[in-house]
């Protein structure tokens, strides 16, 4: 794949009407983000991610079994990088976690309109696919399909991004110097998401909507890893930061 970057002329700023209507709904994607990780089956509420023995018949309510009322049972099925066969678990989602108890907040930076991006999306042909590394697959990569390359220019800068398909719409995984750094700039240090609004050849990558991936809430979660080209050279000073819990909580 493409390095991350190449100089270019300096990049274009959005509209003034899409930066307003990014503003505008900035708060109440905030209040929205706060309440959904504390759902029944938020992100916090994961507590067990089992996946299953070839043949193993286990149902959901097998797995609920033993379970207090406030436990949700869901399947799921991925690809085992072993066998490239489909492997079926379960997961187990807890209303009433620990986690859920100790939470806090996720911080995130003020709403800047400098990472408010226009960009060109350019689709490709066929179900192309790019190897995304996943946090608990040590070191290996599962082929995800990218349908196409979101191209713009900042500060002198050209990028050329990798944004995977999921059930639909375009999921970026990224990086900047951002991750893991300490202090109260620094944010989740595997990376972050973005959702891709994307329309024919335009997108918009408002990075004030970035947001921590769900293996920042639960170790139950295998996130996938920012590809070389999705890791910014600057940081990203936009978006969620990292989630809080309260003193001595172990998430």
């Amino acid at each position: 794949m493409a390095d991350i970057v190449t100089e270019t002329s300096i990049a274009p700023l959005a509209s003034s009407s899409t930066i307003d209507e990014a503003r505008a709904g900035h708060q109440a994607w905030r209040e929205w983000r706060l309440a959904s990780v504390v759902a029944a089956t938020g992100n916090l509420s994961l507590i067990e991610t089992r996946w299953l023995a070839e043949g193993d018949t286990t149902t959901t309510q097998d797995a609920l079994a033993g379970q207090p009322d406030t436990v949700t049972a869901t399947e799921l099925t991925r690809t085992n990088l072993e066998t490239g066969q489909p492997e079926r678990g379960i997961r187990l989602w807890d209303a009433n976690s620990p986690a859920i108890q100790a939470f806090e907040t996720i911080t995130a930076f003020p709403f800047n309109p400098e990472w408010v991006i226009e960009a060109t999306f350019t689709p490709v042909d066929g179900a192309r696919t790019v190897p995304f590394e996943h946090i608990r697959d040590n070191g290996g990569t599962r082929d995800l399909v990218v349908p196409g390359d979101i191209t713009f220019s900042k500060d002198g800068v050209e990028y050329s991004l990798s944004a995977f398909d999921d059930d639909g719409t375009l999921l970026l995984v990224f990086g900047d110097p951002t991750n893991g750094a300490e202090g109260d700039d620094g944010t989740y240090g595997s990376g972050r998401f973005l959702f891709v609004q994307h329309d024919g050849d335009k997108a918009v990558l408002d990075f004030n909507r970035a947001f921590v991936p769900p293996c920042g809430f639960s170790d139950q979660y295998n996130c996938p890893l920012p590809p070389r080209n999705n890791r910014f050279a600057v940081p990203v000073d936009a978006g969620e930061k990292v989630v809080v819990f309260r003193d001595g909580f172990a998430h």
